[in-house]
């Protein structure tokens, strides 16, 4: 058992979904409620890497890293060196690459909210702030959960990028999911499937955990819908 790569799996993981949820709260919450033209172009990029080839995402993020990159040429001008290759560079890559599964679910819970609820906190003299934290953020706990589940999922999952942009550098950016490839390269298939398995556990309590946050259907007050009676 790779335990380096596992360890360094889920510290990218935790780091990726904790610095998402913080960055993606305010995007979201700006998307749900947001009545500006350019919204729809704010959402297109959001979900880019969706339909964007992990390889392609990958390519243009280690460009834009490099010593010709922008990214690259200000984090060498703060002294902080060149990201590619490094844990730092999969980090920024990773937090890219797993935007949109932070932001939409996020999106979805605080657009479902009454609105009439958080007008009457403003009524009552709550700042758009106390109303968030008192109102919004409560009933879109829902929201949070699934997008805290599928966020660090899908980045103990990634490959494309993360071989892209981190490369294969064993306690650096070597994650479960370029192990499991090296292993097969080398037709080691026991130790492949050891690790394999674990993803696929994670996989399966990620859907469990989504389609139980999402439960029954709700309606735009975000009280479940009845079922409409039968016949009988």
């Amino acid at each position: 058992m790779d335990w380096q790569a596992i360890w360094l799996t889920a510290r990218l993981a935790f780091l990726v979904t904790v610095i998402l949820l913080a960055l993606g709260t305010p995007l979201a919450h700006w998307l749900a409620f947001s009545t500006r033209r350019w919204r729809g172009l704010v959402e297109a990029v959001v979900a880019l890497p969706l339909v964007l080839p992990p390889t392609v995402l990958g390519f243009y993020l280690l460009l834009a890293m490099g010593p010709a990159g922008p990214l690259g040429r200000l984090t060498e001008t703060l002294g902080i060196g060149l990201l590619p290759f490094t844990f730092q560079g999969l980090l920024v890559a990773s937090v890219i690459y797993s935007l949109p599964f932070a932001v939409q679910p996020l999106t979805v819970a605080f657009g479902a909210v009454d609105r009439s609820l958080i007008e009457t906190s403003w009524t009552l003299g709550r700042s758009p702030l106390q109303t968030f934290l008192r109102v919004t953020a409560p009933l879109s706990a829902g929201g949070f959960l699934t997008a805290t589940v599928l966020t660090f999922a899908h980045t103990v999952g990634e490959f494309g990028v993360v071989l892209m942009v981190g490369g294969n550098i064993p306690g650096v950016s070597r994650t479960i999911s370029i192990a499991i490839y090296d292993r097969v390269q080398a037709l080691d298939y026991d130790s492949a499937a050891a690790l394999a398995l674990p993803l696929l556990v994670v996989s399966f309590v990620v859907l469990a955990v989504t389609y139980t946050v999402r439960g029954r259907p709700t309606g735009g007050s975000g009280r479940p819908v009845r079922p409409w009676p039968s016949a009988s």
